[in-house]
């Protein structure tokens, strides 16, 4: 099997760990035996199990790692905390080449790739990097700016409103794309509204339809300084809350890195994520557009800058797609970058 197959396939278990790891990264691996045939493969689980992608691949190869190549999507780590190094747990099993796609950015468990060359181990670095820093940039995210990665979801009509002139929202989208905002809720750490979002739609916050039940769910967290309904939907026992009372954003930023969470999905109301991007924390936008118009109504962005067509707030198309007539656009914010 050539090592881009298998990293596309490394990418893809990595990706299962999404909403599981933090506050540690997402990682898939793929051992592909003397033969050339995949003979373990295994992801990250923290929510489920304290293993990492590298071990629980060579458990599942057993003796057939012994000469095989193992294909990651980060740098095996070289770090001994709750469980015990991956370079180590390589090095053991015999596997004589390792080829990772990006760089372990954490000083406190890099220097994989050098230990494994130390060890006369065959390293190749960098296949399909982009490609696997796009799906663990949460994580390396949070190991730059010490912060998590911020995700707004904003569900809009054509000309940018997200609720009618007496207040209603509900509902905006199609049940497709609804369904898919199911996705992004299990695949983050967090939930993130304001508090008049909780008192005006009293959501709850817990990933529905196929997601439903399972373990692990996103903690929700309320932000701001009005009092909230002792039974508010986002107070029962489906997931973890918590109520960061204050307008302070840094507040906010400082009791999430206490949660270690990776990623937080944002569905605040137009107050706060306005306040975010003026505050440079949005990092990512998720809008799904229905092909209508309200004219009048709330526009999910609050605030009334920039005053010029040169001014403009500038972002970056990752990709677009049609869910059953409406579309959803994802676009990176680039935070004065």
């Amino acid at each position: 099997m050539e090592h881009t197959v298998a990293m596309q396939r490394a990418i893809a278990l990595a990706e299962k760990g999404l909403g599981k790891t933090a506050p540690n990264p997402i990682v898939g691996a793929v051992i592909i035996g003397a033969a050339g045939k995949v003979v373990g493969e295994g992801f990250h689980d923290r929510v489920n199990s304290p293993d990492h992608a590298e071990v629980v691949a060579i458990q599942a190869a057993g003796d057939k790692a012994k000469g095989a190549t193992i294909v990651v999507s980060l740098e095996p780590c070289n770090h001994t905390g709750n469980t015990g190094a991956c370079v180590q747990a390589i090095i053991d099993a015999g596997i004589t080449t390792v080829v990772f796609a990006v760089a372990d950015p954490n000083p406190v468990a890099a220097g994989g790739a050098r230990a494994l060359k130390a060890a006369g181990i065959n390293v190749i670095s960098g296949v399909l990097e982009a490609e696997a820093a796009f799906s663990n940039r949460a994580w390396l995210m949070k190991i730059k700016k010490n912060r998590p990665f911020f995700t707004w979801k904003v569900a809009a009509t054509l000309d940018g409103k997200v609720a009618a002139a007496d207040g209603t929202s509900k509902w905006i989208t199609n049940e497709v794309s609804r369904a898919d905002v199911q996705v992004l809720r299990r695949q983050a750490d967090a939930i993130l509204v304001g508090t008049n979002t909780v008192i005006v739609d009293n959501p709850h916050l817990i990933p529905r339809g196929e997601f439903a039940g399972y373990a692990g769910n996103p903690i929700r967290v309320v932000c701001g300084e009005q009092e909230l309904p002792k039974d508010a939907a986002v107070f029962d026992s489906a997931a973890q809350t918590v109520v960061v009372k204050s307008k302070d954003l840094d507040v906010l930023v400082e009791k999430l890195n206490e949660l270690g969470v990776n990623h937080v999905f944002v569905e605040a109301g137009p107050t706060l994520a306005s306040a975010m991007v003026d505050h440079c924390l949005m990092d990512e936008l998720v809008i799904y557009q229905a092909p209508t118009f309200l004219g009048t109504g709330k526009h999910y962005f609050a605030f009334d800058y920039p005053t010029t067509i040169t001014d403009q707030m500038r972002m970056d198309h990752i990709s677009t797609q049609v869910l059953d007539g409406d579309v959803k656009s994802i676009y990176r914010i680039r935070n004065g970058e």
